[in-house]
């Protein structure tokens, strides 16, 4: 049996490239990127937690600041923003507003709400906030590779550096204890087209049992 690749998804993902080199005087505004931020948190997270929230920041006074934290990468000034995408060690102390937002659109009803918060509260807290940061990270990763598909869908391009002085980033923006950052995503319009990238062939890769 094959299956067919012909479809806008499979498109956006081919075409996804990391792209560095950006167009400085292109500007994408906060509507637009606000909008593709509410998209993005479509993504699923563990016990529907939500354990991220974003920084956009597209001050060029800023930016030139985080070009230093960030090891200097160019794409850090050159591009229309860049997203920093943070995790929250503590999610689970929204979990009431969660699940009653739930029950309130519909989703579940309040013997589930209630069940949901009595399990959330009797197993996150007791797990390491090692163990928090890295469900955190994961669930970060989630929505993040969203937000890049979204992107490119409207036209626009990405990067996600990795490479930056965390510990500086999160003085510089005096994030409280709990929140801390993961991932930094330049958005912008490609100046220059991006170098490919190979793949592991699949059979390195997967094992079928």
């Amino acid at each position: 049996m094959t299956t067919s690749t012909n479809s806008k998804l499979y498109d956006l993902m081919t075409a996804r490239k990391s792209v560095r080199v950006y167009d400085p005087n292109f500007q994408i505004t906060k509507e637009e990127i606000e909008d593709m931020l509410k998209q993005a948190t479509t993504a699923p997270s563990s016990s529907n937690l939500q354990p991220w929230s974003f920084l956009v920041i597209q001050d060029q006074d800023v930016k030139k600041e985080l070009r230093a934290i960030a090891f200097n990468q160019a794409q850090v000034e050159s591009s229309s923003a860049v997203i920093a995408i943070l995790g929250n060690s503590d999610m689970y102390k929204k979990v009431d507003q969660i699940y009653t937002q739930n029950v309130a659109e519909g989703h579940m009803d309040e013997s589930t709400k209630e069940l949901m918060i009595a399990n959330t509260n009797a197993t996150y807290p007791k797990a390491s906030k090692d163990t928090r940061m890295n469900i955190a990270a994961f669930d970060a990763g989630l929505v993040s590779m969203q937000l890049m598909l979204i992107a490119k869908e409207k036209g626009y391009d990405t990067v996600t550096m990795g490479g930056f002085d965390k510990e500086k980033f999160a003085d510089r923006f005096e994030l409280p204890e709990n929140i801390f950052p993961i991932v930094l995503i330049a958005l912008g319009k490609a100046a220059a087209p991006a170098h490919g990238s190979s793949r592991l062939p699949l059979e390195e890769v997967a094992r079928f049992i």
